[in-house]
């Protein structure tokens, strides 16, 4: 993602305040910020409803969504991995859109309170949003390992609107500049890095 310069109309990476080349402030993408999550919410409400995987085992079907794949572990006695994939497919993804709502609010409607607690909210999403792409990566391996002509893994469209959700909130998470927020209650996030 890019921005451009009003001033010298120079191409900027996104997450950049300042143009490269003029040193000028860049116009804050908060506004798209929101849009970007938005999006991904729409999209995980499918990913929740629709199949995840499809598996078959000596010619009998089996679909599975993120719940009922995470239901089924726990019934097997697999809890710790039923814990790790509850927490990257359902509470951390779900804190995510939370956690970008509550920042976009604060910075539109100039919330200054807690401006360090929100700052670190967004270290929390930006270094756990690719985390999410968990469930995706297990899809993929499993369809790509195991395939015989009685066993066989395949990914469902659950997974695609999964991997749709992770990108649009990656992508929100780059385009939130919580620094417009910083100046306009006065602090400085570049102190800190």
């Amino acid at each position: 993602m890019f921005k451009r310069c009003n001033r010298c109309g120079a191409t900027n990476l996104a997450f950049k305040n300042r143009c490269r080349r003029c040193n000028v402030k860049l116009n804050s993408n908060n506004l798209l910020a929101f849009s970007l999550a938005f999006c991904g919410f729409v999209f995980y409400i499918p990913a929740n409803l629709f199949p995840i995987i499809e598996t078959n085992k000596f010619f009998i079907n089996y679909t599975n969504t993120i719940i009922d794949g995470i239901l089924v572990l726990w019934e097997k006695g697999d809890y710790p991995i039923a814990v790790i994939v509850f927490i990257a497919s359902v509470l951390i993804p779900v804190l995510k859109f939370i956690i970008i709502f509550y920042l976009v609010y604060s910075i539109k409607f100039r919330k200054c309170k807690n401006f360090r607690f929100k700052e670190k909210l967004y270290k929390f999403i930006s270094v756990t949003g690719h985390w999410s792409l968990l469930d995706v990566f297990v899809v993929v391996v499993l369809s790509g390992l195991i395939h015989s002509e009685s066993i066989f893994v395949r990914p469902r469209e659950g997974a695609l609107f999964f991997l749709i959700m992770v990108i649009f909130t990656v992508l929100s998470v780059m385009n939130l500049d919580l620094d417009e927020l910083g100046e306009k209650c006065g602090y400085s996030r570049s102190k800190n890095r």
